[in-house]
């Protein structure tokens, strides 16, 4: 009787612990599962808004989120900032900045040899045309990123709108990540540019770059321009990288 009681609890106790590495072994599996492997975060931000309507039907099939500059007071200015707030992606105002080559500008495009009170009116008049702008960035414009003193003007007027700026990096000897910190404006810089040239393997290639940097970094900021290709091929490419574990987002959730 007493080996049968034995035999009993044995019997149990195995049965116990083989219940408890089960469920052990069943819980690694859900939690490996179903945690997602964070690997960066990604801002795709989309240039030159304003000039036509004619790639919004891709936007509209890119499930990630998206950043769009928007050039001010162009023919199609107001109808492509309304119809891309309506898919939901986040517009700022591409602001025309003089460059140092020499290429056609903007219609008041922020000069060096501009008044403040010229630059402010330029900046208020074209927020008021780019409607539900989260921040701004310069279109063009090495020749006043280089400058403290115009950029430092540009970035007081951003700053009391409530806005970010988002510097394009055109030019290596830029001052403005400087004169944001020193102000406590929120600001981002462009890491990738995605199209350069207009050709499919080569945006691949870019955006694969930025995919790396926001590997190694934590997160990447990759600027592209309103075209066919660019756009066809984010929308092939941004779901496998969402796949992968890369987080896509707005600029405005990386200015700091």
């Amino acid at each position: 009787m007493k080996k049968k009681s034995l035999i009993i609890i044995a019997l149990v106790l195995l049965a116990f612990i083989f219940s408890a590495g089960l469920l052990t072994m069943l819980y690694k599996k859900k939690a490996l599962k179903v945690a997602p492997v964070a690997k960066g975060r990604i801002a795709i931000v989309i240039d030159d808004w304003g000039y036509h309507l004619n790639n919004l039907e891709i936007v509209s099939r890119i499930k990630q989120p998206l950043t769009c500059a928007v050039l001010p007071r162009l023919k199609n200015t107001r109808v492509v900032a309304q119809k891309l707030h309506k898919l939901k992606v986040e517009i700022i105002l591409h602001l025309p900045m003089q460059p140092k080559e020499k290429h056609r500008l903007e219609k008041d495009t922020i000069a060096i040899n501009m008044s403040s009170e010229k630059m402010r009116d330029i900046l208020d008049k074209d927020l008021a045309n780019v409607i539900f702008a989260k921040g701004v960035s310069n279109h063009m414009g090495s020749r006043i990123t280089e400058d403290a003193n115009s950029s430092a003007m540009i970035m007081q007027e951003v700053k009391k709108h409530n806005l970010y700026f988002l510097d394009s990096f055109v030019t290596a000897k830029s001052v403005c990540a400087a004169l944001a910190k020193k102000m406590g404006l929120r600001f981002a810089r462009r890491d990738v540019f995605l199209d350069n040239r207009d050709d499919p393997e080569y945006i691949r290639s870019q955006v694969i770059e930025l995919k790396n940097l926001a590997r190694s970094r934590g997160q990447a900021i990759g600027i592209g321009h309103d075209r066919k290709n660019t756009l066809l091929i984010l929308k092939e490419m941004l779901p496998r990288l969402a796949e992968e574990g890369y987080k896509f987002v707005f600029v405005s959730e990386i200015a700091r």
